[in-house]
């Protein structure tokens, strides 16, 4: 399995950006998708998650109704819309896939950066 990030940027706050996240190499073992973020000098976060196989989606908190994440099944990629950005959100966004509830992917990430 294969996960590419993309769509970060360089934003004002206030604004918007939708992250993808395309995969390869997906199989029917895969139970979720999901984003995690890292902001400078601090430890990896859970974000948003949905069930691949299935409906069902999962948000941290801190999320606050800014973020959507969403699926494209016949496109395999993975989505993460977030709206009334603000500079907390600044760091790097990754995409992840579970396989069984055992293995667990990541992709390399896409950095977003949030101007105040």
């Amino acid at each position: 399995v294969q996960l590419m990030e993309s769509g970060g940027g360089l934003v004002r706050a206030g604004g918007s950006l939708r992250l993808s996240c395309t995969a390869s190499g997906l199989t029917s073992d895969i139970r979720t998708m999901g984003w995690f973020r890292q902001a400078p000098g601090k430890e990896r976060e859970f974000v948003a998650s949905v069930i691949w196989s299935g409906s069902g989606e999962f948000y941290r908190d801190f999320v606050k109704g800014r973020f959507t994440i969403s699926k494209d099944k016949s496109k395999n990629t993975l989505y993460l819309e977030i709206d009334d950005l603000e500079p907390e959100d600044t760091g790097v966004y990754y995409c992840y896939a579970d396989e069984n509830g055992e293995t667990r992917y990541w992709g390399r990430g896409t950095q977003v950066t949030v101007s105040s």
